[in-house]
């Protein structure tokens, strides 16, 4: 069970760290325009944003953690997110960066994109806390050993995207970029097939 909870953190957060998006697209412009300082800078964002949307998020849901059928509903939309995701990752076709669109950024650029960028909210709420929870019943350490895959390869995969785009002044978007998302997309797929079978065997269990 511990290892599917690392594998977990490990597809979210690499997935998380190279999708394109606003975070990204800051730690690549940020990175082109300045250095590779400006592009981490905004890649550390996450620790700081994520935190209390992960506190809000385990509080809500502790308090439905003995309505089955609430976690069960919650479980399917985490299934369809995580779908979603899967679906965006298939499609994607390479990174595109608007230098018109950002003006110079930093860490507080970093926080305020992310912010505004619905994707962690959705995630937590219906992927990452609950799949948290899941893991603390197993034992503490393998919710702390989640945590740290997610972060580690979130955090990981953007720093590495700042270094590269630095040096090469521009970040590849062929083949090999967009089969990784191919892979990250089947994998995120899968993941969400696991979550629509346990909010199906949660509703078989309150009937029968």
């Amino acid at each position: 069970m511990t290892i599917s909870f690392l594998l977990s953190g490990i597809v979210f957060g690499f997935t998380a760290g190279i999708s394109p998006g606003p975070l990204l697209t800051l730690v690549i412009s940020e990175s082109i325009r300045h250095n590779k300082k400006e592009g981490v800078k905004v890649a550390l964002a996450p620790l700081i944003t994520d935190l209390p949307i992960i506190v809000l998020a385990f509080f809500v849901l502790s308090r439905l953690s003995r309505f089955d059928i609430v976690l069960s509903i919650i479980s399917f939309f985490g299934g369809i997110f995580v779908t979603y995701l899967g679906y965006e990752c298939l499609k994607t076709k390479g990174i595109i960066v608007d230098m018109q669109r950002f003006k110079p950024a930093s860490l507080k650029k970093g926080i305020i994109a992310n912010i505004l960028n619905p994707h962690p909210y959705l995630f937590w709420v219906t992927v990452g806390v609950p799949t948290a929870i899941k893991a603390y019943q197993v034992s503490l350490n393998t919710a702390i050993l989640f945590f740290l895959a997610f972060y580690t390869f979130l955090l990981g995969s953007k720093v590495g995207i700042a270094v590269i785009a630095e040096r090469t002044r521009s970040l590849i978007s062929n083949q090999i970029y967009i089969w990784i998302m191919r892979i990250l997309g089947l994998s995120l797929i899968l993941f969400a097939t696991l979550f629509f079978l346990n909010g199906i065997r949660t509703i078989k269990d309150i009937l029968y």
